[in-house]
């Protein structure tokens, strides 16, 4: 069974294919070459609602990376803020998305099928 991974807050972005790299809280056990079901919203749904399917991906690169590197490393940060959908987003901003107890995310990069 292929695992749905939910784009609420960057469904214009996936649909668009301006977005390649999603962080996640969990995943740690996602590995390259997994497809994953892109849907629009996987959790809280309403009675009677379903699930919107966007599109396959498949898993190119996983790694485990602090929220911090965003910031530390501004170059980089930029750069991922493209890749995340967000462009002229700031770093901290995107960080703030987080709960501020969280220090280390899984960040996945995918392609398109």
């Amino acid at each position: 069974m292929v695992r749905n991974i939910s784009f609420s807050k960057t469904t214009e972005q996936f649909k668009a294919r301006t977005k390649d790299v999603t962080r996640r809280i969990g995943w740690k056990d996602l590995k390259p070459g997994t497809p994953l079901n892109a849907v629009e919203k996987a959790q809280g749904l309403k009675k009677g609602e379903h699930v919107t399917y966007l599109g396959m991906i498949i898993v190119k690169n996983v790694r485990r990376e602090c929220l911090k590197r965003l910031i530390d490393e501004p170059e980089y940060g930029k750069r991922e803020m493209i890749r995340e959908g967000f462009p002229g987003m700031n770093p901290l901003d995107f960080v703030a998305m987080f709960p501020p107890t969280i220090g280390k995310v899984t960040r996945i990069e995918y392609g398109y099928t």
